[in-house]
């Protein structure tokens, strides 16, 4: 009786063994990957899950969007300045087939690839592209990193530079270039108004030649505008014309 209850109890036990590690249950973001005496046999999931023991294996995958933050990259531009660059990459696994078989930690090569390719894309860039087209740098990466991932059943969805590091040497550069272009469009729009002014008196200056009233008016303009200043001296504007008719009559007396 006593070897009946043995025998029961281990058949209990190996019955229990064999269901917990035939029976696998993945949630809906989940794919197995089942090799059955280590050839693949297809992809599973989600759900219930059964295996037969010693004879298949199964590998989960994750179908999830995830995020990998690139480490700081050293990075020298194209016009020779240093810099470090981080960045962070979002990708999901499309293919979980090819996600296993074809590449041996997924997680470890996109890290690398991405370290690689940030690198490569961001030296043939000047800084000031750098600082001022990271819209367009993102861009290019993600479509290299998606390209080249492709084969291992990855989509990169998103790459985005999060910062660009300098030296203080380098911000004390750019601090000053940023004034001296600010002073420089000072300059340029001062001159631009003194020219369009130069202009605009040459254009009042021959509409007053062909027109010898409008000079006088001038003058009793100017003489009212001295008179409202309370000023113990009051300048007077003599007309040439007049000058020039005393200088005549006076050459004429002579």
């Amino acid at each position: 009786m006593m070897f009946d209850y043995l025998t029961y109890g281990a058949l209990a036990v190996l019955v229990v063994l064999f269901l917990s590690s035939a029976i696998r249950i993945l949630r809906e973001y989940e794919r197995g990957v089942v090799f059955t005496l280590g050839r693949f046999t297809g992809v599973k999931g989600p759900g219930l899950i059964i295996l037969i023991p010693v004879v298949q294996q199964m590998v989960k995958v994750d179908l999830r969007v995830m995020v990998q933050v690139v480490p700081p990259q050293d990075v020298i531009s194209r016009d020779n300045v240093s810099v470090k660059v981080n960045a962070v990459l979002y990708f999901r696994i499309m293919d979980p087939e090819r996600a296993i078989i074809k590449v041996g930690d997924y997680m470890s090569a996109t890290s690398q690839l991405a370290q690689t390719t940030l690198r490569s894309v961001l030296g043939k860039h000047e800084l000031d592209e750098m600082l001022a087209e990271r819209d367009r740098l993102n861009a290019d990466v993600q479509e290299i990193l998606d390209q080249q991932t492709d084969v291992w059943g990855i989509k990169v969805t998103t790459v985005e530079i999060k910062d660009v590091d300098l030296n203080e040497t380098m911000v004390r550069a750019i601090a000053k270039q940023a004034e001296a272009e600010r002073l420089r469009r000072a300059k340029v729009i001062n001159a631009m108004g003194e020219q369009q002014a130069a202009e605009k008196l040459v254009e009042a200056g021959r509409t007053l030649a062909r027109e010898p009233q409008a000079m006088q008016l001038r003058y009793f303009a100017a003489l009212h505008d001295i008179a409202g200043e309370r000023s113990s001296t009051v300048v007077f504007p003599l007309p040439m014309d007049l000058l020039g008719h005393v200088t005549g009559r006076r050459s004429e007396a002579t």
